[in-house]
């Protein structure tokens, strides 16, 4: 009988988001064979009490799955430390983990994708990430699976064994990087992947994710990817702590289950002159940016 990866989801003050991301994961084909641990992190000021009660009022009354665990934070911890602190003990209990935050909706075979990959994979130390969202892509006959050097952070899962290689230290990872790795990182400047780097040592950010891409760059692991996205991220409507209103990343979700994997450990260079492509122009032209800065005013965002 399978041994199926543990769910880690994160939450705060959303109700609406959490309530949608929990319907899609019990939606999910393995859910009822899945322990979810659910860490709900404590109001960082009075004025966020009330949404983190509810938020604690539906996350108790979750069903639908193997187990269900509330970690309530008694102090706020903020999404980064919550989420190493929370990825570290699963991962030291059961060996491998599976993460969503609070605004992301699933496929229903996103846990079978993640479970799949994750047994495949868990001898093979280069492969140290498993992405389910996927950029918008372009292109003709992308594999359906890849493997590619940045780590996509809206539902993803790993291993105890890579996990151990996550390098917290900014200055330690700074200290690593040349002119070279600098622009392999930010996939040749079409990624501000750097800049997150350098916002995070002038504690202009909080990112787990940076870090751990950094870690992942910096070991040459590889992440695993699906061409056609398993995840759909709702939080880019403003409402959450790293995300502005914009709808560049938004993707149609692939109903489909994923049944093909790559054999060879290296990053595909069709999939990543797609990414790259993707990246390039995303932002649109000049007149398509000044309407989307435009209408971000007009919100209040």
């Amino acid at each position: 009988m399978q041994n199926f990866a543990p769910i880690a989801l994160f939450v705060y003050n959303r109700p609406e988001h959490t309530r949608r991301t929990i319907k899609f994961l019990q939606q999910n084909l393995l859910a009822d064979e899945s322990r979810l641990f659910i860490f709900s992190d404590a109001a960082k000021d009075p004025s966020q009490q009330v949404f983190v009660d509810e938020v604690r009022d539906i996350v108790k009354r979750v069903d639908g799955f193997k187990s269900v665990e509330l970690i309530e934070r008694k102090t706020n911890f903020g999404l980064a430390e919550s989420i190493i602190d929370g990825v570290s003990m699963l991962v030291s209990e059961y060996g491998k983990v599976i993460v969503f935050e609070d605004d992301l909706i699933s496929s229903a075979y996103t846990l079978q994708y993640f479970n799949d990959a994750l047994v495949r994979y868990q001898n093979e130390e280069k492969v140290m990430h498993i992405g389910a969202y996927m950029y918008p892509l372009k292109g003709e006959n992308l594999p359906e699976t890849f493997f590619y050097r940045a780590a996509t952070s809206w539902g993803w899962a790993t291993w105890d064994r890579a996990w151990k290689d996550f390098e917290p230290d900014i200055n330690k990872i700074i200290a690593r990087f040349d002119r070279r790795k600098r622009l392999e990182f930010s996939i040749e400047g079409t990624m501000n992947f750097w800049k997150q780097i350098i916002e995070f040592k002038r504690g202009r950010n909080n990112s787990w994710a940076i870090r751990w891409y950094a870690s992942i760059f910096l070991k040459g692991g590889l992440t695993l990817n699906p061409s056609k996205s398993l995840i759909n991220n709702i939080g880019h409507d403003g409402s959450g702590i790293h995300s502005g209103l914009n709808d560049i990343y938004h993707v149609i979700i692939n109903p489909l289950p994923v049944t093909s994997f790559p054999d060879k450990i290296e990053e595909n260079k069709e999939t990543y002159q797609a990414i790259k492509n993707f990246l390039k122009t995303r932002k649109g032209s000049l007149w398509q940016r000044i309407l989307r800065f435009t209408k971000q005013k007009i919100k209040g965002i």
